[in-house]
């Protein structure tokens, strides 16, 4: 029996550890040829190593449009193609509505939303060249309802979420899906400031946090578990495979029904 992935070539920003690292090694798993783009050296080259010969640690600042279009052009140089974008580097936002600076605004919206706008630029002619192709979004339930997120980072969910729908009307047209995912309570190190904040502590220390986080977040979906980077990973394979085919500018939510919990519009 094929692999879902077989022979596709996938970029995966953020892929060093959480949702990406999940994917990467689901994609891996399912035939595919991954390109792991991350900031944390060690943990990319430990991990590309750990994956095998079909998978290759790039380094790369998701807030520089030049490193973007370094890893498109990678993924061509290298293996002939580019046949997924999994757009997922993200972090915490800064600021409140009332101590924002013009840096923190900045800082938010070229992690959050510029990463998503240039990685979807220098993808598209690739994919338009091979005439198919899918791109998904990390996204955000802080998109979609009210107090799941920071102010600025709810903010620029909001925007991906919409920028991918309109991608996606507009590429469409060339056989390129452009679909995104708003996991919900899912139990990363975001929680307690991104991978910036995990690369400096202790594995056990890591491990505390994340089991406490865990515990925690079971309490706050209908389902009585915490959600786990792994779930994303399994949502970015049907959009990345063939199985999703014939979706196009939806946003999948992946939350444990966490959204149902809260009035609509709320």
């Amino acid at each position: 029996m094929s692999k879902r992935l077989e022979n596709k070539v996938a970029v995966i920003t953020g892929g060093t550890s959480g949702i990406g690292a999940a994917t990467a090694e689901l994609f891996v798993a399912e035939g595919a040829k991954v390109i792991i783009a991350g900031r944390s050296v060690q943990k990319g080259e430990e991990l590309a190593k750990r994956l095998g010969s079909n998978a290759l640690y790039q380094p790369a600042d998701v807030m520089r449009e030049d490193d973007i279009k370094a890893l498109i052009d990678l993924a061509v140089s290298r293996y002939g193609a580019l046949d997924c974008l999994f757009n997922n580097a993200g972090g915490p936002d800064r600021g409140t509505l009332e101590t924002v600076t013009p840096e923190d605004f900045n800082y938010s919206m070229n992690l959050l939303l510029g990463s998503v706008v240039f990685g979807m630029k220098h993808a598209a002619p690739v994919m338009k060249a091979k005439g198919s192709g899918c791109i998904i979004n990390n996204s955000s339930v802080a998109a979609i309802r009210m107090n799941q997120g920071g102010y600025l980072y709810t903010a620029a969910k909001a925007a991906v979420t919409h920028i991918t729908r309109v991608a996606g009307t507009q590429l469409g047209p060339f056989g390129i899906r452009v679909n995104s995912i708003s996991p919900g309570a899912i139990a990363t190190p975001i929680f307690w400031g991104g991978s910036e904040v995990a690369n400096t502590l202790s594995e056990e220390s890591n491990a505390r946090k994340m089991e406490k986080l865990k515990a925690s977040l079971a309490k706050a979906t209908p389902l009585p578990r915490a959600g786990l980077d792994k779930d994303i990973a399994y949502a970015a394979l049907y959009l990345a495979s063939d199985e999703g085919s014939f979706v196009n500018c939806h946003d999948l939510v992946v939350d444990g029904g966490r959204t149902s919990l809260f009035r609509e519009g709320a």
